[in-house]
């Protein structure tokens, strides 16, 4: 028996303007943060890391790539169960494997499990084809009781 892959129900531009709505304090006046592309059980995040994103050693700081495979869990699950602001991080672990310089910096996000209350997924964050810079695995909750926002 072959399961379906898990349909997107949000496209990135649908997304990125629901995010703007929803978490105008994520990007600022700046747009470091955004979804580039969605898939079946897949997101593809992006951090425009400037300037404001080093640590000293001209470094990407930790926290800087935390966000981003934060924010790619919120992406999963927004896009696919739909424009649930409320959905929460309940768990994120991530492990640091190499440094990262300022630029483009993507997060490949993949939904592990979609249930009627928690998403499991897992990030590899690299720039282009390199290697992987940091890796994480996270757990979203999602409200039982779905008022969806437009």
């Amino acid at each position: 028996m072959s399961v379906k892959p898990l349909q997107p129900v949000m496209t990135s531009d649908e997304l990125n303007v629901f995010l703007r709505k929803v978490y105008p304090q994520l990007n600022d006046a700046f747009t470091d943060f955004v979804v580039i592309d969605i898939q079946p059980e897949r997101v593809v995040v992006r951090l425009n890391a400037s300037e404001r994103h080093l640590r000293p050693g001209g470094t990407v700081s930790g926290p800087s790539l935390f966000t981003l495979a934060d924010i790619g869990g919120y992406a999963c699950v927004l896009s696919h169960v739909g424009p649930e602001a409320l959905s929460v991080t309940t768990n994120l672990n991530i492990n640091f494997m190499r440094k990262a310089e300022a630029g483009p910096i993507d997060g490949h996000c993949r939904i592990l499990k979609l249930g009627k209350t928690l998403m499991v997924f897992d990030i590899d964050i690299r720039v282009g084809d390199g290697p992987t810079i940091a890796h994480a695995t996270g757990t979203y909750a999602i409200p039982p009781n779905r008022k969806i926002m437009r």
